[in-house]
């Protein structure tokens, strides 16, 4: 067996970190599905290499340089962010992160309450929102192009966001688990010609990022008043606030309730003193 030394334990850990992050940072942008992809081709280069596939082989290796490069090509912008936050960013931060919410997408049923109730008063004033809740397709691209907020969701204030004359009121908001991530964020615009007339630029912004990832998102007309949601570049038109809350609740992982164990507690407390007081 080899010696393992206190270097080779510093060396080990330090890779770690660096992978972690490399990894973190992959899943706040589109390159997530394309590296899945890229994990598809290299599981079925070694099976050819195991089957002797000997064509299939020569073109999966002889294309991974040229791909490599095309890669470093496409996401130049991505890479280059990266490199500049290196210095800014706290690699150790958020590695011990006890938090199990804090870097999942799960929500609660009291944000799904908070997202319907401010889309339901919106609606009845004609105020514009457009909403995106992120899930496992990271969103980080259309968010740095916005303002940070980083706060709970709470209707209060997404209503306050898109509010008219307002300075975040242009653009969406991006939501990430249970707190509101960006707003003023612009959102690539869909190609289709399929789409109303009568259906303005918010909801072709809602189509375009549902069709680049599997994000939720939800739209409040400003000249109707008529709450949209769109998912996988499907609109569901005229929504109301009871019907909102049960689509948002089959769509989107929901954090299950905590039981309150106080309150078994006392019920069974409550019963054996019930038992004994029939006892006696």
């Amino acid at each position: 067996m080899p010696q393992i030394e206190l270097n080779d334990v510093l060396d080990i850990i330090i890779i770690s970190i660096i992978i972690y992050q490399v990894i973190k940072w992959v899943q706040l942008t589109r390159a997530w599905t394309l590296f899945k992809g890229i994990v598809v081709l290299l599981v079925c280069a070694l099976f050819a290499s195991l089957l002797q596939l000997h064509t299939i082989s020569w073109l999966l290796s002889n294309s991974l340089g040229v791909g490599i490069t095309a890669l470093m090509i496409i996401f130049q912008p991505e890479l280059r962010r990266a490199l500049e936050q290196i210095g800014r960013q706290r690699l150790f931060s958020n590695l011990f992160n006890t938090d199990p919410l804090r870097d999942e997408n799960m929500i609660t049923q009291e944000t799904i309450a908070d997202l319907a109730l401010a889309c339901s008063k919106m609606s009845r004033v004609k105020t514009g929102a457009l909403i995106v809740i992120e899930q496992s397709v990271g969103l980080g691209e259309y968010e740095r192009n916005g303002i940070p907020i980083d706060a709970v969701v709470s209707s209060a204030l997404l209503i306050n966001i898109f509010e008219h004359n307002t300075p975040l009121h242009d653009g969406a908001v991006i939501i990430r688990g249970n707190r509101v991530s960006s707003a003023t964020c612009y959102l690539p615009l869909t190609e289709r010609t399929d789409i109303g007339k009568e259906l303005g630029t918010r909801h072709r912004a809602a189509i375009g990022v549902s069709e680049v990832s599997d994000a939720v998102t939800l739209v409040v007309s400003e000249e109707t008043g008529a709450i949209t949601l769109v998912k996988d570049g499907t609109l569901y038109l005229d929504l109301n606030r009871s019907t909102l809350t049960e689509m948002l609740n089959k769509m989107l992982v929901t954090i299950p309730e905590k039981e309150d164990t106080k309150g078994v507690f006392k019920m069974w407390k409550g019963l054996l003193r019930n038992e004994k007081n029939n006892g006696e």
